[in-house]
């Protein structure tokens, strides 16, 4: 079923969306990305020899932080208050990757999948910008929401 673009006006121009109407509900969004890096650079942050620190506490303080600051980040987001955000990063080093998921979770008017992609994107970039001084070409990837539960739309569990 195809619906309209929600932050599109009868003009064909971006607004943001008036939630007001709505009911508080309680709303929760999962949300992943990966990143793909030599054994070398994955074997540094798992041994905690890298140069700048722990990669994957830094990490999850940006993915949080993001997440709180989504609503100045995107256009037409509505800033939240998020009561509960969590990152958690985990090495692959069979496929030389690191996962990250995020949880976004409140009681409010609007979902809140926008902050759990947020927090895996900007965690993602953080492990990015702590490594590219030893491996330029790291791959960020599959950054998708994973789960989203209240509001209007219901239930959504993405496919594997």
């Amino acid at each position: 079923m195809m619906t309209n673009f929600t932050h599109i006006n009868a003009q064909g121009e971006a607004n943001m969306v008036d939630v007001s109407a709505k009911q508080d509900t309680v709303r929760e969004a999962r949300a992943e990305a990966y990143v793909t890096m030599s054994a070398q650079t994955l074997n540094m942050i798992i041994s905690g020899q890298h140069h700048k620190g722990d990669v994957f506490a830094t990490a999850r303080i940006a993915g949080i932080q993001a997440a709180k600051r989504t609503w100045e980040l995107i256009p037409l987001c509505h800033p939240l208050l998020l009561s509960k955000v969590e990152v958690n990063l985990e090495a692959l080093p069979e496929t030389n990757q690191v996962r990250i998921e995020s949880l976004c979770k409140l009681t409010g008017k609007t979902g809140v999948e926008m902050e759990a992609l947020t927090a895996v994107s900007v965690a993602a970039l953080t492990i990015y910008d702590m490594c590219k001084a030893v491996q330029k070409d790291i791959v960020i990837n599959n950054v998708r929401l994973l789960e989203k539960m209240g509001g209007k739309s219901g239930h959504f569990v993405a496919m594997e």
